[in-house]
């Protein structure tokens, strides 16, 4: 099936890029913050350690899809 619908554009896909990092930042947050108070206090200190490096870090992957996403080239009708 040939999909003829016209990609985003550069200046739509960052927009809706930024948005979503924001969005995606925010509930990441208040979920990390939820994890950390309720279950992660209770663990012992070593996994505690873990549990916090894993809530830390673990949005970058998200975020790097989303920036890649944002930063595709634009399809160009002669270029197809």
């Amino acid at each position: 099936m040939n999909d003829n619908r016209p990609a985003p554009t550069g200046r739509l896909r960052k927009f809706v890029g930024t948005l979503a990092l924001v969005v995606l930042v925010v509930f990441w947050a208040l979920g990390a913050m939820a994890l950390a108070q309720g279950r992660v206090t209770t663990l012992p200190a070593f996994w505690q350690f873990v549990a916090y490096v894993i809530l830390g870090t673990g949005w970058i992957v998200p975020a790097a899809w989303i920036i890649r996403w944002m930063l595709k080239y634009d399809r160009r009708p002669e270029t197809l």
